[in-house]
């Protein structure tokens, strides 16, 4: 906040934002971002229903490209899932200081006219960060993607591409704490040994250096699948086809190669589904979250007595935002990507 030398002395009330520049034609890039300041700050009247919040983590996951095509205006800031703190509430279940969970906008102040779609965070005794990943919607979606759709038995093979992303790495996770056996792919040497060695999967493999990832999958899994946690779509999902199980079951949570396609790639291996009696289920996780208390009750001590492992690659400053989303889609980020938008 600054104050400019007047006889009124006159508060300056800046906003940073990013804003949506110019539209998405195929992959998203920095160019379609542009990071801009406004001399204006919302303000949420007495009321009004509204809070008024200071955002510090915002979440940069593959969904926050469908909400910048589908419900974002050029020239307005795009909207993504944040941490926020309620600066002044017109809303009976808020007050100043709160904090929230929900969905917000890219900038450093944001009006919430729907407070009662986000979540008040009422366990402080984790980092605020975690709640933008692991306590947040790609936790919710690991959780509720593997208990409720997949539905899992002990001894269960499972398989999970993007599996060192913000949902897999948890997916992974909750099945070996089942009593699962557990393999990913991921895309690089690095995300391979974390797989293994930090987040406890029993094998992996980098996509990208397998010339055959049917014969990948054979090598990993002789006696087949029982479980494929869906997070890329296209070859991965054709070879994964060819692989499964008698009766197993295909939960598609994303598809990330080709989200950045004007023309999606087809899959070829679908009569498997027939042969094979499997189940392919898509799901989405706001279907889930009347869950959401019952799965704090079971993460947060898992977190406390560490049989959770979890990583995060957090870039600093709102200005340095679009590079860290645009990121995301070619996996340059090691862990969950959070953009911190204040230390407060």
């Amino acid at each position: 906040m600054e104050k400019e030398n007047s006889n009124a002395s006159v508060e300056v009330m800046s906003n940073k934002q990013v804003i949506y520049r110019e539209k998405v034609q195929g992959s998203l890039k920095e160019t379609h971002l542009e990071v801009r300041t406004s001399s204006e700050r919302p303000k949420a009247d007495k009321d009004s229903g509204a809070i008024m919040v200071k955002n510090l983590y915002l979440a940069c996951d593959p969904y926050n490209l469908n909400l910048i095509r589908f419900s974002t205006q050029l020239g307005s800031p795009i909207p993504g899932y944040g941490v926020a703190r309620v600066l002044e509430s017109g809303h009976p279940n808020f007050k100043k200081g709160d904090l929230v969970l929900g969905i917000t906008r890219w900038e450093e102040y944001s009006l919430i006219t729907a407070p009662e779609t986000c979540f008040k965070i009422e366990h402080t005794n984790v980092p605020l960060s975690y709640y933008t990943g692991l306590l947040g919607m790609p936790g919710m979606t690991a959780y509720a993607g593997f208990f409720e759709v997949c539905s899992p038995k002990k001894g269960d093979t499972v398989f999970i591409s993007a599996a060192s992303g913000a949902v897999g790495q948890l997916v992974g996770q909750f099945a070996k704490l089942f009593g699962c056996y557990v393999v990913g792919s991921a895309g690089s040497k690095e995300k391979v040994d974390l797989l293994k060695n930090k987040f406890g999967f029993d094998d992996a493999f980098n996509y990208k250096e397998e010339l055959d990832l049917d014969a990948a999958l054979k090598r990993c899994f002789p006696e087949g699948i029982d479980i494929y946690f869906e997070n890329v779509g296209g070859k991965m999902l054709d070879a994964v086809l060819l692989n499964m199980k008698l009766h197993g079951r295909i939960t598609v949570c994303g598809m990330i190669s080709q989200y950045n396609l004007e023309q999606h790639e087809g899959v070829h291996n679908l009569i498997n589904l027939i042969w094979k009696r499997v189940r392919m289920e898509g799901f989405v996780v706001f279907d889930y979250y009347h869950l959401y208390p019952k799965f704090l009750e079971t993460v947060l001590p898992q977190i406390r007595e560490g049989k959770i492992a979890y990583m995060e690659d957090i870039t600093e400053g709102l200005e340095n935002g679009p590079a860290a989303l645009v990121g995301v889609f070619s996996g340059r980020n090691v862990g969950k990507q959070v953009v911190m938008v204040s230390r407060e």
